[in-house]
């Protein structure tokens, strides 16, 4: 069984600033509480991570890092160009090249999102809902599929896990600072 485990950035600053490029921008206060929250939960829950693989944006790294603080060891990557803005193809295209049994991928909405809606099929249930109605910053999806990484395929994986910050702590929802 592989299972595949989305992490989108924490919530960024610095869209309004003309002179930061797009992949420069960095989180805000709120995102690196919320990264450290989902590092924490993840430890909680026991989960590990055979590869990590990570968008070169800086929100990502600093995701990466504030994750791996909660979660109480590093989470080393692997940082790939293609997942800076990537298209489910191109991140269906990343998980099949993969070898390792639990694989992270770090990046960004809409292809986070876009990429659970095509490989869980539409009649999957609640959890499938709660993903098409909102992927926020810092959640993190899993996903599992039988047989290899090469068949990776639209409604093959199954959806086992969506968590949100606000689910963690509510101070981390979209209304609190």
């Amino acid at each position: 069984m592989k299972t595949l485990t989305l992490l989108r950035h924490a919530k960024s600053g610095g869209a309004d600033d003309p002179g930061l490029l797009d992949v420069d921008r960095p989180l805000n206060n709120k995102g690196f509480r919320a990264a450290e929250r989902m590092g924490r939960h993840l430890a909680e829950l026991n989960l590990h991570f055979d590869a990590v693989i990570a968008s070169p944006a800086r929100r990502v790294a600093e995701t990466l890092q504030a994750v791996s603080a909660g979660y109480g060891s590093p989470l080393d990557a692997t940082f790939d160009r293609r997942l800076y803005l990537a298209s489910p193809d191109t991140l269906i295209e990343v998980a099949r090249e993969q070898q390792a049994e639990r694989v992270l991928l770090v990046g960004h909405n809409p292809g986070l999102e876009e990429l659970i809606l095509t490989l869980v099929s539409p009649n999957a249930g609640s959890l499938r809902e709660e993903v098409a109605a909102k992927y926020p910053t810092a959640s993190v999806a899993e996903m599992t599929f039988s047989g290899d990484w090469a068949d990776v395929a639209p409604g093959t994986a199954s959806l086992t896990r969506f968590v949100r910050p606000r689910d963690l702590d509510p101070t981390l929802g979209p209304d609190a600072v």
